[in-house]
């Protein structure tokens, strides 16, 4: 797969909607993710992100403009021992308290299907990181439409063991701006990914759209350790 440079991949599209990325640092001694939100309508550009325990979750800036918190609020980011759970929506929870039960990561999102937006019908993207006694990996997962068809739900998953050194993956909800959304298409984005966490994040920050970028989460971990060091970033101050 051909590596591409995830600024110009965010600076050429102005609408990716909400985009995870995991992997590694170039030095290989931080486990890295990145989590963005984007919104076109009032309801969801009124967010930011607040931490929340060793996580974070989306809150309403000006609560008073909350038209409609479904789909809106949810926590994208919660941890799990040495597990971290990022998603785009409420499904952090279920990934959560069903791997609490002990069943997979893909056994707990075949509970879930795309959101219930319809035209859009977003696709729900998810993923895992486990760090344990300087060992690292990965998963991702895509929930979407037959190519907008509601009645077929496809899933796919992308599992990513011991992963090279400075390189990462990006998936994102929609391919560009549209109505409806046009949704993400392919295998997650092979991109780099650098040893320098404010590096990382004021470049992603500063290459997504400036009208539609709401927030911006990014979190580094040290492989051996597991000490966290995280970044939150929110257009709305």
């Amino acid at each position: 797969m051909k590596k591409i440079n995830i600024y110009e991949e965010l600076k050429t599209n102005d609408y990716p909607g909400r985009g995870i990325v995991i992997g590694k640092s170039k030095d290989g001694k931080k486990a890295v993710t990145a989590y963005f939100i984007m919104g076109r309508s009032v309801n969801s550009r009124n967010r930011v992100f607040v931490e929340d325990g060793n996580g974070i979750r989306t809150q309403a800036f000006d609560p008073s403009k909350l038209s409609d918190p479904h789909l809106i609020i949810y926590a994208p980011v919660r941890v799990l021992g040495n597990k971290t759970i990022v998603t785009n929506g409420d499904q952090t929870d279920t990934i959560y308290d069903l791997m609490n039960q002990q069943l997979t990561f893909e056994q707990a999102l075949r509970t879930r299907e795309f959101e219930d937006d319809a035209p859009n019908y977003t696709p729900r993207i998810s993923g895992i990181m486990k760090v344990d006694n300087g060992e690292y990996n990965y998963a991702m997962s895509i929930l979407k439409s037959a190519n907008g068809n509601p009645d077929s739900c496809q899933r796919f998953t992308y599992s990513y063991k011991n992963p090279v050194n400075g390189e990462g993956h990006f998936i994102h909800t929609y391919m560009g701006d549209g109505n409806p959304l046009p949704s993400f298409e392919g295998e997650p984005k092979l991109i780099e990914i650098p040893n320098c966490i404010d590096e990382f994040t004021e470049n992603l920050w500063n290459n997504l759209n400036e009208e539609n970028k709401v927030s911006l989460f990014v979190r580094f971990i040290d492989i051996e350790t597991g000490e966290t060091e995280s970044r939150i970033i929110n257009k709305n101050k």
